[in-house]
This record gives structure tokens, C-alpha cells and sequence, in this order.
């Protein structure tokens, strides 16, 4: 089997997972249609420009169709950053203003309607001949590149904030679907360079053996990063539920005040008095804590109660709750009438509603495992 036919078979089965893949996200029943929907739209946009390893000749009736196909790329980083957007932000929704996004796709069709779409054939075959010396192909290029370092830059941006928004507004969050996104946000970075190369390789070298060994390099990485997205799926069936994107870091909202005797003794007094309501009332046990429904039982503003713990005990709000739940936790271990429970019913009892994140936290707060506690709790 040579490269050639090698790059074909890797081509087809990617092709074929990837829409695979993007059927199920657009047929299956869930809330969170308008994540699926971007998402199958990206899957399927790389689909179309992952056909080009099996495309060797083009009839001149489709020659239109294989230039509107290069077009497609210019969808792509902002179809992602969109999907980004949906997953971290509960509140997302597609507005006329994100319409802004499809510009350069306009204008790339635009500027082909002269040279290919309304040409003759002969017209349309020396204009792609030639394409690759003009200056506004060279500008195009070097927009697309410009739009992908954007928008994947932004998308990390997004992931980022999201995550600390959410450690310090929610408990239990499912932050495992952000530590996917974060590393598929990677992982499509990485590949873009392996584009890159391949147009050095080809303004510097032009088409020849090494440029060949890139291409199928960079088709067997397209079947990678599909197997790799339909791992992802695979592993969490349940979509992150996301953060209000009205929601900003603590540090954006409440600068911390410069430290003063009379700011530390007002502070202290908070602390240990939100302390002593954490033990006495144990709201911690309500495992769809948030922020704003501890603030209320405190009967302390949003806002002041979030800088409290961010700012003044430095810590997040889901770490602060989970210390309390896992002090709980090491109760019942070390009771021996209570021994009966499970792992999974302390669990549930305290307030966690995942064996990995109860299993995680307690490791971070004792060292050991609930089960190696258990066995020896000293």
C-alpha cells in the first residue's frame, strides 16, 4: 500500500466517523440543541475540506463546486468559537450580529464571482492556475490565518473565564465536558500547523515528495482528531450545563480592599460568623448549592459574600463548600455504626453527586482515598 492509497483509506473513515458523529449530534434528543448544531456544523465543515484527499480530478461542471469548497474554511474558527460560546455560557443564543462572523466567507465568494463563478471554462481553469501568484490570494491567505490565531485565542479566553466563574458561583460543577473543550481547542491548534507546513512547503518547495508526505501526515491526524472528538462524546453524555455569561470573575467586580486593623477585624468577624453557619445549619448537604442561594440563607449581598470567600479567604466557592462536605464525609467513614454505607451513599449524602469529583476532592483535602480512610482514618 502506498502513501497515495493509504491517505485515501485514513481520508474515508475520518470523513465517515466525523459525519457520523455530526448526525447523532443533530438528531439526538437533548436541551442543549444549539451546542450539538454548532458543533455538527464544525464537524461537518471539516468534513467538506478533509474531501480534498479524495478528490484527484475535477469535470469541468463541478469546477464551481470544488472553488466554493475552498470557501468553507473561512466558517470554520468562527463556527468553533461559537460552539466555545454555547458550551460555557447556559444563557448563549445566535443573534443577527453574529451573522458579522460569515464576512470573509462572503468576500472570498465575492472575489471568485469574476474569475470562476460566471466564467467560461477555459476562464475559470486559468484563473485557479494563476491564483496562487495573485496578491489578493496572498491577502485571503494570510486573513484566514489572522482569523484562525483570533478566534482560537478567543476561544481559550472564553474556557478560561468560564471555569473560574464557575468555581466561584457554583458547587459540583461538571467541569469535565470545559477540560474536553479545553483540550479539543488544543489539539485543532496543533493540527493548523501541520497547514502551515504544508504552505511553506509549497510557496518554498512547491509540490513534490515532501509536500505529499505532509498531506498524508496531516490526513491521518484529520482521522485522529475525529476518533479522538467521538472519544470525547463518548466519555461525557452529559452536556456542560454552563455558567450566565452575565456572571464576571470576583476580581473584575470587587477590587480587594487595601488591609486595615478596622477591614481585617470587620472581615474576621464575617468569616468566622459564615464559618459558624457552614456548622450549625450545613447547607453544604443541598448538593445544587450556589452562591447566590448561600447568600440568601446568610442574608448577605451576592456580590459581598462572592469577595468574602474569592477575595478574603482566598479560595473558590466550590472549594470552600467541598471542605465542608468532605469534613462530613470523614465523620461518617469513622463512625463504626455507619459502616454499612457505601461509598457511593456518603457521597450522595454530603452533597457530592459525582464519584469522581467526591473521590478527587477528598484525595486533594486527606491524601488518601475514601476507601483507604476508611480502612485507616489516623
Amino acid at each position: 500500500m502506498d502513501k497515495f492509497s493509504f491517505l485515501e483509506i485514513t481520508a474515508c473513515i475520518g470523513i465517515f466517523v466525523i459525519l457520523f458523529l455530526a448526525v447523532f449530534l443533530l438528531t439526538v434528543k437533548t436541551k442543549h440543541k444549539l451546542g450539538n448544531r454548532l458543533f455538527a456544523f464544525f464537524l461537518i465543515a471539516n468534513a467538506i475540506d478533509a474531501s480534498k484527499f479524495l478528490i484527484h480530478h475535477i469535470t469541468d461542471s463541478l469546477i464551481n463546486l470544488e472553488v466554493f469548497r475552498w470557501s468553507i474554511v473561512y466558517l470554520v474558527p468562527a463556527s468553533f468559537y461559537l460552539y466555545a460560546m454555547s458550551v460555557c455560557y447556559s444563557n448563549f443564543r445566535l443573534k443577527p450580529k453574529h451573522l458579522l462572523h460569515a464576512i470573509p466567507f462572503i468576500a472570498y465568494n465575492l472575489n471568485l464571482m469574476s474569475g470562476v463563478y460566471f466564467e467560461n471554462t477555459d476562464m475559470k481553469l486559468h484563473f485557479i492556475k494563476n491564483m496562487n501568484r495573485m496578491p489578493i490570494t496572498h491577502f485571503f491567505q494570510f486573513l484566514f490565518e489572522l482569523l484562525f490565531q483570533a478566534y482560537f485565542i478567543a476561544s481559550f479566553l472564553v474556557i478560561r473565564k468560564s471555569r473560574t466563574v464557575y468555581l466561584e458561583n457554583y458547587t459540583n460543577p461538571n467541569i469535565s465536558i470545559i477540560n474536553a473543550l479545553y483540550k479539543i481547542t488544543i489539539l485543532y491548534y496543533l493540527l493548523h500547523f501541520l497547514v502551515l507546513l504544508r504552505w511553506l512547503v509549497t510557496f518554498t518547495i512547491g509540490l513534490g515528495e515532501v509536500r505529499a508526505w505532509i498531506v498524508t501526515l496531516d490526513g491521518f491526524s484529520f482521522l485522529f482528531c475525529t476518533c479522538w472528538y467521538l472519544f470525547i462524546a463518548l466519555n461525557n453524555p452529559e452536556f456542560f450545563r454552563g455558567v450566565n455569561s452575565d456572571l464576571k470573575p470576583i476580581t473584575e467586580v470587587v477590587p480587594k480592599q487595601k488591609s486595615s486593623p478596622s477591614i481585617d477585624d470587620e472581615k474576621n468577624k464575617q468569616i468566622e460568623s459564615l464559618k459558624n453557619f457552614m456548622i450549625s445549619n450545613e447547607p453544604y448537604l443541598n448538593s445544587s448549592l450556589t452562591i447566590q442561594d448561600l447568600a440568601e440563607q446568610v442574608k448577605m449581598p451576592v456580590k459581598d459574600l462572592s469577595a468574602l470567600i474569592n477575595l478574603y479567604m482566598n479560595k473558590h466557592f466550590f472549594d470552600f463548600i467541598n471542605e465542608y462536605r468532605i469534613e462530613k464525609a470523614k465523620e461518617i467513614l469513622k463512625d463504626s455504626s455507619q459502616k454499612e454505607l457505601t461509598i457511593l451513599e456518603i457521597l450522595y449524602q454530603v452533597g457530592f453527586n459525582s464519584k469522581s469529583s467526591f473521590s478527587t476532592s477528598f484525595k486533594k483535602h486527606t491524601g488518601k482515598t475514601p476507601t483507604e480512610f476508611r480502612k485507616n482514618p489516623f
